[in-house]
């Protein structure tokens, strides 16, 4: 069991030393600025995958509202850099130069109170994870301690996405509206539309989504990695024990918050604007599915599956535009339908199977010396094996 485990180990490894290859120097290597800078963008949306596999795969609660928290880091990133873009020199022209444009169209004659701080990059880095967090923490605290979870859950964090969006869309004076916010050309007056500052964006991006999976990792592998599985399964008996399920919930819902937030700072940074189009229930859905495809106990596996449904979707709506949602639906349940365990179920189906008979031939040994587990039966036998019945 010990050497089944280690095996296991070594291939997460593995998996993660192949991505960060992938993404550090087969991407920038073979693609060019366009399409690399598109990949940056998917990139960003694989942090809300990253929680979810926390949320979702491990904690046992589905979220439908991610995109809330996605869009809350991305207004914030977004506030900075508009301000940055709005310099009295700049705006000269409005009624009220030193303002964002959609404040002076909308006939405001000053900065509102709450924009001021997000004139200091490192408060605006702060607000990027603080803001997130702290709506996770109102809305998680309120349900959790009252041992709401499930279907109720879902639907809570789909009313939540729907409030925040109309919130925004109405309040157009201070959030740009429907519009969102666009022109967001430089931080500290360093231009991010040049090709090089596109490439630094990118390795940066690369670097913290890495940083995220350690991280992410490092808790699966503790007590508290150990002790989600097991509120997932069997809450009540966690709670007998004498562990409050509520406050390890709270505490994985904040981090995949925490995520989100930093995902969507990052887009804000490389596509130069945030909208509430980014914020609703169908980007949110979209997001789940990202988790889904990749496998939601896998967190190289979430990244995987954002990078094939976005680039899926690029490639449907270029080649296809009149047909490329059906498409799209089309290969969502086909991807479902195939590989019910994600491309992370693939990887344990077929990949690590073959690799034991490579490995036990060079070795001498006949392949049925061992027996490689399918999915469902590494799950078993792995508490952070690819499984989990309870959404």
């Amino acid at each position: 069991m010990n050497d089944f485990k280690d095996l296991i180990k070594r291939y997460q490894l593995a998996s993660l030393l192949l991505l960060t290859v992938l993404l550090a120097v087969v991407f920038p290597l073979a693609l060019d600025i366009f399409r690399l800078n598109l990949v940056g963008k998917y990139l960003t949306y694989a942090f809300v995958a990253i929680g979810l596999v926390m949320v979702w795969g491990y904690g046992g609660v589905l979220s439908l509202g991610q995109g809330v928290f996605f869009g809350l880091g991305g207004y914030a990133m977004a506030m900075f850099l508009k301000l940055e873009a709005s310099d009295p020199i700049t705006t000269k022209i409005q009624s009220t130069p030193g303002i964002p444009d959609f404040m002076d169209w909308n006939q405001l004659t000053e900065l509102p109170a709450f924009w001021l701080p997000f004139k200091s990059l490192p408060l605006t880095l702060i607000a990027v994870v603080a803001v997130p967090s702290l709506l996770a923490w109102i809305i998680s605290y309120a349900m959790f301690k009252r041992r709401v979870g499930g279907v109720y859950f879902a639907i809570i964090t789909q009313a939540v996405a729907l409030i925040v969006t109309v919130l925004i869309i109405g309040q157009q004076g201070y959030t740009g509206g429907v519009n969102g916010m666009t022109d967001l050309k430089t931080v500290l007056g360093w231009d991010t539309r040049t090709d090089s500052a596109k490439y630094i964006l990118y390795y940066v991006c690369v670097a913290l989504l890495i940083g995220s999976i350690v991280l992410c990792r490092w808790i699966q592998t503790g007590k508290a990695g150990t002790l989600l599985l097991a509120m997932r399964d069997k809450e009540d008996r966690v709670r007998f024990s004498g562990y409050d399920v509520a406050n390890f919930r709270v505490f994985t819902f904040c981090l995949a918050a925490a995520l989100s937030g930093i995902g969507g700072a990052l887009f804000s940074l490389q596509v130069g604007f945030m909208s509430p189009s980014f914020v609703g229930i169908v980007p949110s859905i979209e997001m789940v599915i990202y988790a889904a495809v990749g496998g939601r106990m896998s967190l190289v596996g979430a990244v995987y599956g954002t990078l094939l449904v976005n680039a899926g979707k690029t490639y449907f709506s270029e080649s296809f535009p009149d047909l490329w949602l059906f498409l799209m639906a089309g290969m969502f349940i086909g991807v479902t339908m195939a590989f019910p365990m994600g491309l992370a179920g693939v990887w344990v189906d077929h990949v690590v199977p073959r690799w034991n008979r490579w490995r036990l031939g060079k070795a001498g040994l006949p392949s049925s010396a061992v027996a490689a587990p399918s999915s469902t039966e590494y799950a078993a036998k792995l508490p952070s094996g690819i499984s989990g019945q309870q959404a």
